[in-house]
């Protein structure tokens, strides 16, 4: 039997050299009054060597940013911590908090999930960069530290760094705010940057922008990189190794081209089956991962995942199983709670999977599509919603008694739709495009400011109140977060009826209908008496969807439903979705950024920048054959959990952020970052900057952009 733990080589992977960070069966708990303790972290034991990219992922809850914290020594005094940190030899969890500052920000540095929290409002971004270098370099002055924080925002690309330096974090956006958290953390030349969801809240297109900076953050300083994300795209595309957690503990390690290609662990199995891919979506079911992870006050006996793991046998309810190596070489050998084998996995049944006994088929089956009478598709048929010309603007004042104006904001300007019965729309675009103030004009059902609305063929601009009421039966929404969509005061019987109550249906009949509403979602009527807390994300926005059915729609408006939840549980939330439109012949106006998930559920897609939209048509052949750079740009910066693809694809990246709405552009208003502008001759770059491209069909797609026939120029580039 090999022994893995004997100092010629540690890690398993080849490398001889001590690694630069080793825990070793660290776990942390917090304390609760009048209750069992949290144990948040389980004894984990992993390494990270010299130059070395680390991927962590799992579940909300799973102990990933607690971890993270416990080696920052940033969790609070209550927290018990026991295990070792080692960190280039020495252990963290014997230092003072004075000692530990001495080694933050200068030796390991950390990328915070929300810049705009880990940012001081009150000082400028610059100050903030430069305090970072004073702190840990008495010998230079505040003349040299300002400079170079100039310099590391021109590193991270933000443009116009003088000015930026000067400006504050609310004068950021979003991606600038978090190039600006990464070029604090690279200000020292750490040898450990520990990245906590740097991405999460970001459009995908800013997402390729950081993790390109990330990357050169790596390579310039030749620091190791921890990233702790749910994202296994983003993993596949950087990560040189993987350590999947759950419920506290590493269930999961190995490089992540073996993890990807040949999971050993169920829940591993899950999660990859779970999550659409951007080759395969729109082909298959996605595969949910159902039920919730346990309560760490108080974990179940055996294997934490037995409960919605589907071929956990009876060993798995009497004891927990400990990472183990099932590589043909050394099978069955355990690993004393280092992780850190080729690949090692927790789980009793991980032989059977390793030696193909058991495919992922097997473990994880892909669901069944609804079996319903497939309707005839009419074209002739009456568009459920069609928008033509919406405009709307937005005056943008100054002064307080005597207020004037001094620009607009061109939030809406000029937009054209149109969404079939049984069909579904995908709306996407970047952060502040003006997808939400789209649906808002069509929610209000009021006259726009330019342009029409017609539901139904009912011009909303032409209905009295009395009408209005009627109509909104056939319009609802299901919102973004579910949670906060949900009235915390009362029980979800109550809520889901809500609709009902306002059109004057009898009481009876209301609870009739939530119980069969309930049922059609997939949640056991006898829960109309709980309230939102007592249910998980996914069984929440359960509740939202059958709130929004509760009228009989023909429309339903999904603002961003699943990019709130695990990337588990939107697949069940997907799946219900595609079932409920065939079951009910149902048209959703579907709003996202994820542009794998519009994939997987869209007929149409109708892609926006500033106010309008640039491409629309099919989505199989606007994902098949983008035309407009800005499309191409979208889908080139989503990522594909699948290492092999993500590390070979070709990508088009857009220089800066999205322009001020407020900002008045002659000629085609994505011209400043376009791609394939910079590669054309003069003349044709003249006809750009003169004149705003119109939507012009080519084919069955429509796309504004005066040079989509020379597409092909810019994937030679690239």
């Amino acid at each position: 039997m090999t022994n893995l733990l004997t100092n010629e080589n540690p890690s398993g992977n080849g490398r001889t050299d001590p690694p630069l960070l080793e825990v070793r069966d660290l776990s942390v708990t917090f304390p609760q009054r009048g209750g069992p303790s949290v144990q948040a972290v389980r004894g984990i034991s992993y390494q990270v060597h010299k130059g070395e990219f680390l991927g962590i992922v799992g579940e909300s809850g799973s102990g990933k940013s607690v971890s993270s914290l416990a080696l920052m020594g940033l969790l609070p005094s209550s927290a018990t911590v026991t295990g070792s940190i080692l960190f280039g030899g020495r252990s963290l969890l014997e230092l003072n908090d004075r000692q530990l500052s001495g080694i933050r920000g200068q030796e390991i540095s950390m990328i915070f999930q929300d810049p705009l929290s880990a940012l001081t409002p009150v000082y400028t971004v610059g100050d903030q960069i430069a305090e970072a270098l004073l702190l840990h370099d008495a010998a230079l002055s505040k003349r040299a530290a300002a400079a170079r924080a100039v310099e590391l925002l021109k590193i991270v690309g933000i443009p116009a760094p003088e000015r930026r330096a000067r400006a504050f974090p609310h004068e950021f956006s979003g991606g600038m705010r978090q190039r600006a958290m990464i070029a604090m953390s690279i200000a020292n030349d750490p040898l450990l940057i520990i990245a906590d969801e740097p991405t999460t809240a970001l459009d995908v297109t800013i997402q390729a922008q950081i993790l390109e900076v990330l990357e050169k953050a790596k390579s310039l300083t030749g620091a190791a990189v921890v990233l702790i994300t749910h994202d296994l795209g983003v993993v596949a595309g950087h990560a040189d190794r993987i350590a999947v957690m759950y419920a506290g503990k590493l269930v999961e390690n190995g490089t992540t081209h073996e993890v990807f290609a040949d999971p050993h662990m169920p829940y591993t199995i899950g999660l990859l089956r779970s999550v659409p891919n951007m080759q395969t979506a729109g082909t298959q079911r996605l595969v949910p991962l159902e039920g919730r992870p346990p309560s760490l006050t108080v974990l179940p006996r055996g294997c934490p995942f037995a409960a919605r793991c589907p071929i956990a046998v009876s060993a798995c309810l009497d004891t927990e199983p400990v990472l183990l190596d099932h590589a043909p070489a050394a099978p069955g050998v355990p690993v004393a709670g280092l992780g850190e084998a080729a690949h090692v996995a927790a789980c009793h049944r991980s032989a059977e999977i390793a030696s193909g006994t058991l495919t992922r088929p097997d473990v994880f089956p892909r669901p069944e599509p609804l079996a319903v009478e497939h309707r005839e598709k009419n074209a002739d048929t009456e568009p459920v919603l069609k928008v033509t010309g919406l405009v709307r603007h937005f005056p943008l004042t100054k002064g307080g008694v005597f207020s004037r104006q001094i620009g607009t904001v061109r939030a809406v300007d000029g937009v054209s739709f149109s969404i079939q019965p049984g069909q579904t729309l995908g709306l996407v675009g970047e952060s502040g495009c003006g997808k939400s103030t789209t649906i808002l004009e069509i929610l209000e059902m009021r006259k726009p400011q330019a342009g029409q609305i017609l539901i139904d063929g009912q011009d909303v601009a032409t209905l009295g109140r009395a009408d209005l009421l009627r109509l909104r039966k056939d319009v609802q929404i299901v919102f973004q977060d579910p949670m906060a969509a949900l009235d915390p005061r009362l029980p979800i019987g109550d809520i889901i009826a809500e609709p009902l109550t306002v059109h004057g249906v009898k009481p009876a009949d209301r609870r009739a209908r939530v119980a069969e509403l309930l049922d059609l979602v997939g949640l056991d009527p006898a829960m109309a008496d709980r309230y939102p807390h007592e249910f998980s994300g996914g069984q929440r926005q359960r509740v939202g969807i059958a709130r929004a059915l509760a009228t009989n729609p023909r429309l339903v408006v999904l603002d961003e439903p699943v990019s709130a939840l695990d990337v588990s549980i939107q697949a069940g939330v997907i799946n219900l979705l595609e079932d409920l439109k065939e079951q009910l012949n149902l048209s959703y106006l579907f709003v996202a950024h994820d542009l794998a998930i519009v994939r997987q559920i869209a007929d149409t897609v109708a892609v926006m920048y500033l106010g309008r939209i640039v491409e629309y048509g099919p989505v199989a052949e606007v994902f098949a054959h983008p035309r407009h750079p800005y499309t191409q740009a979208l889908i080139s910066a989503a990522p594909i959990p699948d290492p092999e693809i993500e590390r070979n694809r070709k990508r088009v990246l857009l220089e800066g952020d999205l322009p001020s709405p407020t900002e008045q552009i002659d000629g085609c208003n994505f011209r400043s970052r376009c791609p394939l502008y910079t590669l054309l001759p003069p003349q044709k770059r003249s006809l750009c900057e003169s004149f705003d491209p119109l939507l012009a069909l080519h084919d069955t797609v429509q796309t504004a952009c005066h040079h989509s026939e020379q597409n092909t120029l810019l994937t030679a580039a690239v």
